[in-house]
Parts: C-alpha cells; structure tokens; sequence
C-alpha cells in the first residue's frame, strides 16, 4: 500500500470546515493522507492520536484522515463531501485525540 499527503483533500476540508458547524476543530492538527493499493473496504478512515502518544511526544492532539483512493476518487463531489463530514463527525467536541465510535443517532443525517 502507498500513502501520500493529499493537499487536494485538505482543501475540500477546510471547505467543509467554513461551512459547517465545526469550531471544536483545529484544521492545523488535521492531516489529509490519500492510500493506493489497500484491500479495506472502506472508502475512508479517520487515525486518532490517544493521549500516551501524545505524552510521550510531548505533542498536542491530532487526526489524520485519509482516502481510499480506489474507492473514494469515482465520488461525485457531494458524496466526496459527505464521507469526509461522516469522518469528521468522529471528532470529539474537546479535541481529544480520541475517536468517537459509530451512533446510530450521531450519523443518522449523513
């Protein structure tokens, strides 16, 4: 599997991010990453940073999301947009570090 950064996601993010309701979250501690090559399932992922990492690197918060290249880059744009929104919907209101897990309730609208 090869992983590059991908500024091209970054910027729908941050376009998602004027749009929404999103001020828990910290855009500079957001990192956009796009997989060729993976057998996942899944269209994209989000990776947290827990709490020990970042004692140990004595580091703040932060999360990568990263695309799916084979299954995310056909997307039409509005459904590129709502995978990254259900993605982001996995972080927490403190901007922990931690992940927030599937809800029915919480993704319901997605």
């Amino acid at each position: 599997m090869e992983v590059r950064p991908a500024p091209d996601i970054r910027r729908q993010l941050k376009q998602v991010l004027r749009t929404g309701d999103y001020p828990h979250i910290k855009v500079s501690r957001v990192f956009c990453f796009r997989s060729h090559g993976s057998t996942a399932r899944a269209r994209a992922r989000i990776w947290a940073f827990p709490k020990i990492w970042q004692m140990a690197l004595n580091t703040d918060p932060a999360y990568i999301i990263e695309v799916l290249s084979e299954k995310f880059d056909h997307l039409s744009d509005k459904d590129q947009t709502r995978v990254l929104v259900h993605e982001l919907a996995h972080i927490p209101k403190n901007f922990s570090g931690s992940l927030l897990p599937h809800w029915r309730r919480l993704f319901k609208n997605l």
